[in-house]
């Protein structure tokens, strides 16, 4: 079998072949490109070997390209004796470097069968532990892996027909056709990472920064199912690789940068920001400088684009582990929401008061008190919002504790902010959930600090009634300027 793959390998391929020509090593041919002819083989390239078509050192039998003819079976490992498990290991990877055509479900049937039920042995030969693979199989494993997973990922919807891009949220999410085959590779992956068999001192030099990058470059797919594999993979490696930590982090933060301040469009950033917010509970104390930089440029700059909507619950999340673990950093965190405070995005802004709301509950008063200004002329504002929704979540922050603590401590500062925005609710406000919420805030005030209450409501007493002679005095000027007017124009005035 072996001598027809080796010769097989070099035959010219015909139309009628079970696999396009460009297949092997050349990225499925439903890709982005598809008229762009044969690209360089995807594989992973390692400083301390030779490169892909040079056998490395240690390759005793160097994988070829399978035949481009059928693909035929091969027998299950149990059926082999355990001398011959690692040869026919790497006879089952090559077979599974044949890569196929999804896009015509009635194409290849049978090697896709075939192909499908040697991962599925591939897998169960790992998870079981029956045997530890060797280097030389371990290496030739991830080049079969990145041959299947490493490819160009297709188009957003509007990148394909020109249209004008449309809200993310709203868009149907790609479902990749090759996932059978896909999903098997990826647990292949998984269960080499997790097992106990494997050496990182090995596993190293294979799963190396640039296999790394190439696998957060597919946290871009748009199928669900493929981001949550790289998700637990991803998160896998970092604890199983302390070496690759750091570099981790520094491409996480790169893809944020470019999602912030250039395309604001990316599959994957809520499943980085699962990993991320593992990693922020697992960071010692006292914080490092680095881990608060990357807190202020990257996390903190992520609630302004657009479809922040779309992780927000996994941002907030790393937002509260920073708080919780340096109280220290509620300041910079409040006056980082307050800097990207959406303007017209009433959704937008009941995210944030829901975060704000979780920052706060894990402040400490030193720190509320030195933000506790803006903050406040921020929620006057929301309390104001002709949408509801906003002036009710605003609202509701008097139903934390927590938080009514903090405001009682220093409504001294607050209450003189906020008691115009409350009266205004009161006199004007259409909905009568938000009047009913507003009357029980200033109730609470009232039994807080009375004397301070009417001494607010005395001074917006005053400032209403300046406001009302300001009112008049100009429709008294106004009108004596008409009266001039129609003494010298005449017929010739223009009345409103």
């Amino acid at each position: 079998m072996l001598k027809k793959i080796m010769k097989g390998g070099h035959r010219k391929p015909s139309k009628s072949d079970a696999t396009d020509a460009s297949l092997y090593g050349f990225g499925p041919p439903g890709s982005r490109n598809p008229a762009s002819g044969p690209t360089p083989n995807v594989v992973v390239n390692h400083a301390s070997r030779a490169g892909p078509n040079t056998p490395g050192p240690n390759s005793g039998v160097p994988m070829v390209p399978p035949p481009m003819g059928t693909v035929e079976p091969l027998p299950l490992f149990r059926d082999v004796p355990v001398s011959e498990r690692q040869n026919l290991f790497m006879r089952k990877l090559q077979i599974c470097c044949f890569q196929f055509d999804f896009s015509n479900t009635l194409k290849s049937v049978r090697e896709k069968e075939i192909k499908r039920q040697m991962l599925l042995e591939l897998v169960d030969f790992i998870q079981s532990g029956s045997g530890k693979i060797t280097e030389m199989c371990q290496e030739e494993m991830i080049k079969m892996v990145g041959i299947n997973i490493f490819r160009c990922l297709p188009p957003a919807s509007h990148e394909n027909t020109g249209q004008e891009a449309t809200d993310p949220e709203e868009e149907e999410p790609y479902l990749e056709p090759s996932w059978p085959h896909l999903q098997l590779v990826y647990e292949l992956l998984l269960r080499y990472v997790v097992s106990s068999d494997t050496d990182t001192k090995v596993a190293k030099r294979y799963i190396d920064h640039s296999f790394v990058l190439k696998l957060l470059d597919l946290f871009d797919s748009e199928d669900p199912r493929e981001r949550e594999y790289l998700k637990t993979i991803l998160h896998r490696i970092y604890g199983k690789f302390m070496v690759h930590r750091p570099f981790i982090r520094k491409a996480i933060n790169n893809i944020f940068y470019r999602f912030i301040y250039e395309t604001e469009r990316h599959s994957g950033i809520g499943e980085l920001l699962e990993i991320l917010g593992s990693i922020i509970n697992g960071f010692a104390l006292p914080m490092k400088e680095e881990h608060k930089l990357f807190l202020v440029r990257a996390l903190i700059p992520l609630h302004k684009p657009k479809p922040v909507s779309m992780y927000h619950q996994q941002l907030s999340y790393c937002i509260i582990q920073f708080v919780e673990k340096d109280y220290k950093l509620a300041d910079t965190v409040i006056r980082g929401l307050l800097k990207y405070w959406p303007l017209t995005n009433c959704q937008k802004e009941v995210l944030f008061l829901g975060e704000l709301e979780e920052v706060l509950e894990a402040t400490q008063s030193s720190e509320f008190q030195r933000c506790m200004v803006p903050l406040f002329r921020q929620i006057s504002r929301c309390l104001n919002s002709p949408h509801f929704q906003v002036a009710e979540r605003a609202l509701f922050l008097w139903n934390n504790e927590h938080i009514v603590s903090l405001i009682a401590q220093n409504r001294q500062v607050v209450l003189p902010i906020i008691f115009e925005a409350l009266e205004r609710n009161i006199q004007s406000h259409w909905n009568q959930a938000v009047h009913g919420l507003t009357v029980n805030v200033q109730k609470m005030f009232l039994e807080m600090d009375a004397e301070l209450f009417e001494e607010c409501q005395r001074q917006f007493a005053e400032k209403e009634a300046r406001a009302k002679d300001v009112e008049e005095q100009r429709e008294m000027t106004w009108k004596k300027l008409a009266d001039v007017a129609a003494e010298r124009g005449g017929d010739d005035m223009v009345t409103v």
